[in-house]
């Protein structure tokens, strides 16, 4: 008999833990080649479409449009037409992998049909179905109350069907299965309400108490025998008739009830992935990552004048000045290898790179990615001006690949475009460096005892201290001043 495969969701990048089916391009029964495009799977950083592993016939499809599986998990079964059914749920239930529920239910016969007996539940209680019976993994994607109630009641969630964001199983849904199946969910308790005190009844006249402490409990029929004496000389005065009020009557107004302010409205916008996989990565480099920062002034006049002559006189080529800082932070890690440099948590060892592959972040709605520039130190301006811009086009409409985003040695990140005039970045890990770019300004120097203005940009560079020392920093930064002050180094 032919050979049954499996389908799983791929691993693309170090960081990838998850991901989630957004749409199928291959339909059951159709066949497909090795390379074809037959799904398009989500991670935290990229959407993209995955290749088929090999030829095949798409024989069934386990994970649908919308449900976040961990990578390895099957997605899909590949089989030739010629396999049984039967054979594909015998090696589904082999692997682990449980079989979707036919169609229809076959029709059974009136002399071998055997009655099955309703539950008879005690008042109150709930009653679980055997088919929902037994204990949740742990990579199901469930509310917490729904995992709480599961452990509670013995329900597998990989057996309920979630209606939340992305398949995620709620209270709701385990209630709805319990039903669906034939069993039964006990109604909740009615909260019992707190019973009001019984009240004195003996004669109060006797009872030490201010006379309009008197009036006011003989209005409201308090009795003063169950009011506290906390006025002065021991006697009961007004407060303390309210506090009784408050105890026996506990449905009458206050006397003076202040407007407490409205809640500020407000939305709930859960993380999303993307989110999220930002959030990890960088907690961890600042919590792991001994992060020192050396800032340099750099003037770029010189820059901007050739920026200005290169653009006008190529046709086609448009440089900006994040182009030029790529290609100086290129060369200057050519001149300086050792913050070329990624760092492996594991082996404790550093990883020096011969080539300069610069990562330029991007910010997107949803957060923000680093698609890299491969070799940039053997690129010209032009290529890498364009390849920025169609890295940053492919990030913006999501058609980012796995390899424009994984690895990288150096990261470049520049704010100047929103006016920002320097900050402080977190290091992308592995790599050990990054470059904070602000705004280019004129700011007014001393030259030769005459005050003149050039347009200069501030730049900080986040360094790991476990790779790289001070001074190693500031020659990095000298080299780089050096780059961007003469650019006409960057040319030869």
């Amino acid at each position: 008999m032919s050979d049954i495969n499996l389908i799983e969701v791929p691993k693309w990048g170090l960081s990838m833990e998850e991901g989630t089916i957004t749409k199928w391009l291959v339909d059951e029964g159709a066949g497909f080649r090795k390379g074809d495009a037959i799904c398009e799977v989500e991670t935290s950083k990229i959407t993209n479409e995955m290749e088929a592993p090999f030829d095949g016939v798409l024989r069934r499809i386990l994970a649908k449009p919308g449900e976040t599986l961990p990578v390895g998990a099957p997605m899909a079964v590949s089989a030739d037409a010629g396999v049984p059914d039967s054979a594909i749920e015998e090696f589904l239930a082999a692997n682990g992998s449980p079989a979707p529920e036919p169609v229809a239910a076959k029709s059974v016969s009136p002399t071998t049909a055997v009655a099955v007996p309703a539950p008879v539940p005690t008042p109150g209680t709930t009653v679980i179905p055997d088919s929902l019976a037994g204990s949740t993994n742990d990579d199901v994607f469930a509310t917490p109350h729904a995992l709480k109630l599961a452990t509670k009641l013995r329900v597998d969630l990989g057996k309920v069907t979630g209606t939340g964001r992305i398949g995620r199983v709620s209270v709701a849904d385990v209630h709805a299965a319990i039903r669906a199946a034939g069993g039964i969910v006990a109604e909740p308790v009615a909260p019992q309400r707190k019973t009001t005190p019984p009240q004195s009844t003996q004669d109060d006249s006797g009872v030490n108490a201010t006379p309009v402490a008197r009036r006011l409990a003989a209005s409201l029929g308090i009795n003063l025998h169950d009011c506290r004496a906390t006025g002065a000389r021991g006697r009961v005065c007004v407060a303390d008739v309210r506090e009784a009020e408050r105890k026996f009557l506990p449905t009458a107004e206050p006397e003076v009830r202040e407007t407490a302010p409205a809640a500020p409205e407000f939305e709930t916008v859960p993380l999303d992935s993307m989110r999220k996989a930002i959030g990890r990565r960088l907690q961890s480099s600042k919590q792991n990552s001994p992060h020192f920062r050396l800032t340099a002034d750099l003037e770029i006049d010189a820059l901007l004048t050739l920026r200005k002559q290169i653009n006008a006189t190529v046709p086609a080529v448009k440089l900006s000045v994040n182009d030029f800082i790529v290609k100086a932070c290129a060369a200057t890690l050519r001149k300086v290898p050792d913050v070329n440099v990624q760092f492996d948590e594991e082996s404790q060892a550093v990883l020096r790179y011969s080539a300069a592959d610069i990562s330029v972040a991007v910010a997107l709605p949803a957060g923000l990615i680093t698609p890299i520039v491969r070799g940039a130190d053997t690129k010209s301006l032009a290529d890498i001006s364009g390849e920025v811009h169609s890295l940053v086009t492919k990030a913006k409409t999501g058609r980012l690949k796995p390899e424009e985003i994984q690895g990288g040695t150096f990261t470049v990140s520049n704010l100047g475009m929103f006016g920002v005039r320097e900050f402080d970045a977190i290091i992308n890990p592995p790599q050990a460096a990054i470059l904070a770019v602000g705004s280019g300004e004129q700011r007014p120097f001393v030259d030769d005892g005459q005050v003149i203005a050039r347009t200069v940009l501030t730049v900080t560079l986040s360094c790991d201290h476990r790779v790289i020392d001070g001074a190693l920093g500031a020659t990095f930064l000298r080299e780089l001043k050096r780059f961007v002050e003469s650019p006409a180094l960057m040319l030869v």
